[in-house]
């Protein structure tokens, strides 16, 4: 028995079994809209240069810290646009006149048409904007947060369509008790607010959330105040919510070390897998969470390769967690609709392959296409990028006497046989073009 509290507490498998939610971020910073996309965020990280990451930063939701720092090109994009007389508060007012008439059955509806299985919304990010109008308000900034409950609508559009809600609460940044600038790695360490008022400020919104909502997912962002043993919170949660999943954002050393319980890990714009716990992806369809103007299909992932994130992810064992970012007035835009719906068109026919399955690794065909592998209740899948034609050969795979092949999609069994490499399978004639094909192998 290890010491680490719930250690030891096996994940839920509704969660193991999701593989795939929605993130919202959705906040003032919708009214700006802006951050250059010139680089990839995951890249950034990956080679370490935090100066960068914060200078070049395309995530909108920090545009306030972008904005803060002298020479970024948010900066030069705020002068030109606003001048030096419009503030953030001012986005703040506009939000609140703005985002009044969002529809959240309609955002649940395109959730529930893309396949998601749960759904994760901001509750409050760095800004420290609260999109609920909490019994705790700012203390250092009058109407900072919603005056509509934009988080308790959402959580009954959610639940009404039969999937799971959790929540999203920047517990280790808010620039309204410690501002920007975050310049790196250091920088954004030490600005973690510590003061006792904080502390009770971010216990009060957590333990709020949890007694009024019950979220199925408790995903806090950054850290957590060094005075606060995360342990508590995990508990508190525990007790009311014992179906619940955190993540590892409370102190993410102290998982790593094996100190601090989490359920998840939490890649974000990376699908590096974690060896030792569940892991989730996170990013934004394009190159941001929130609404970013400056975005194109050239920063976003085509349909296809949406697909193949999430066929990739899910058969090595992670979840996928893809945001939409609405901009201010509420509206999802096009260009994330689209690629929402598509994805749910495909997980539509070939979801067997995907929900309540257990990772199964990956591979290629003998012509080079790569695949993917899952297994659920006696049946492994094969999922083939794209939408191969004739015969395709999947090597190291055999069957035995009495064992049927199927594409998802088509209760037809296919010819196959056992080849010298491998299973080979023949495929129907004139396969419409798909980011993916399942098949089913059964025997």
């Amino acid at each position: 028995m290890s010491d680490t509290p719930f250690a030891d507490r096996p994940l839920p498998q509704w969660y193991d079994d999701a593989k795939f939610g929605i993130f919202i971020h959705w906040g003032p910073y919708a009214v700006p809209c802006f951050a250059p996309v010139d680089h990839d965020m995951g890249a950034m990280m990956k080679s370490g240069d935090w100066q960068q990451v914060f200078r070049c930063s395309p995530y909108t939701e920090w545009y306030l810290n972008s904005w803060s720092l002298e020479g970024s090109d948010t900066e030069a994009h705020h002068a030109a646009i606003y001048g030096p007389t419009v503030t953030y508060a001012d986005f703040v007012d506009e939000f609140h006149q703005r985002s009044v008439g969002a529809d959240h059955d309609v955002w649940a509806d395109v959730f529930a048409s893309a396949g998601a299985r749960y759904v994760v919304p901001v509750t409050k990010h760095h800004d420290g904007f609260l999109m609920w109008p909490s019994t705790t308000p700012n203390p250092h900034r009058q109407r900072w947060h919603s005056e509509r409950d934009h988080i308790g609508e959402l959580a009954a559009a959610v639940r009404n369509r039969g999937m799971r809600f959790g929540l999203y609460y920047s517990g280790g940044i808010d620039w309204t008790f410690t501002p920007p600038p975050i310049r790196d790695f250091a920088g954004m360490i030490a600005n973690i607010p510590q003061s006792p008022e904080y502390c009770d400020y971010a216990l009060a919104h957590v333990h709020e959330l949890i007694d009024t909502l019950s979220p199925s997912v408790l995903w806090n962002d950054i850290a957590w105040p060094f005075a606060l043993d995360p342990a508590d919170t995990l508990r508190y949660y525990y007790d009311r919510v014992p179906d619940g999943v955190v993540n590892d954002r409370f102190n993410m050393l102290a998982v790593r070390a094996g100190q601090l319980h989490a359920d998840f890990a939490t890649p974000e714009y990376s699908t590096e897998a974690d060896a030792t716990r569940k892991w989730e992806v996170c990013r934004g369809i394009g190159r941001s969470f929130g609404y970013n103007r400056m975005e194109h299909d050239g920063t976003m992932p085509s349909v296809d390769d949406l697909v193949w994130m999430l066929v990739d992810i899910v058969a090595r064992g992670g979840n996928l967690l893809l945001n939409v970012g609405p901009t201010a007035d509420g509206q999802i835009p096009m260009a994330q609709v689209t690629r929402l719906l598509a994805l749910g068109w495909w997980l539509r026919v070939n979801g067997a392959a995907i929900y309540g399955t257990q990772p199964g690794g990956v591979g290629e065909t003998s012509a080079g296409q790569p695949v993917r592998f899952t297994a659920a209740d006696g049946v492994r899948y094969a999922i083939v990028r794209g939408a191969p034609s004739g015969e395709v050969e999947l090597p190291g795979v055999s069957l035995g006497d009495g064992a049927q092949v199927t594409m998802l999609g088509s209760p037809r069994a296919l010819a196959h046989r056992n080849g010298d490499a491998g299973l080979r399978v023949q495929l129907p004639d004139h396969l419409p073009a798909s980011p993916a094909t399942a098949l089913a192998l059964r025997g």
